[in-house]
């Protein structure tokens, strides 16, 4: 199945640069999940409140980053995420972020998800409704 892809802007701040004078690379993983919240909500049509008023929650299982360029500050980093599968109880993200001004990636991965009950805090399968939700 083939997933779509969504894009968020995100406006570098001076707190983002670290002593190399570019973004630090801690905030990329800030960055997706700003991203992801607004893209949650935005695109999907269900919020992180609403996933947890169902008694779910989302938790970060694996991430792998790899830099290819920095972000400096001024510049605007454009976060787009893509499902590639969801199996069970996870969801794997593709994700790009660029850095629009230069219309060039600065950095590109994956991220694994795991669905898991807000009261035992184990995981779950992703119910079927959600996965409609995510198959647009």
């Amino acid at each position: 199945m083939k997933y779509s892809k969504f894009s968020t802007e995100i406006s570098v701040r001076p707190s983002d640069i670290d002593i190399n004078g570019h973004v630090h690379y801690s905030k990329y993983l800030d960055y997706l999940l700003a991203a992801r919240y607004d893209q949650m909500s935005m695109c999907y049509k269900l919020s992180m409140e609403k996933f947890l008023e169902m008694g779910y929650s989302w938790v970060a299982t694996t991430t792998h980053i790899d830099f290819k360029r920095p972000i400096n500050l001024g510049e605007t980093a454009v976060v787009s995420a893509q499902i590639d599968s969801i199996n069970g109880a996870q969801v794997k993200l593709n994700f790009w972020i660029e850095i629009k001004e230069k219309n060039k990636i600065a950095a590109e991965g994956y991220a694994i998800y795991t669905m898991i009950s807000v009261k035992t805090g184990r995981p779950v399968r992703i119910p079927d409704e959600i996965i409609q939700k995510y198959s647009i």
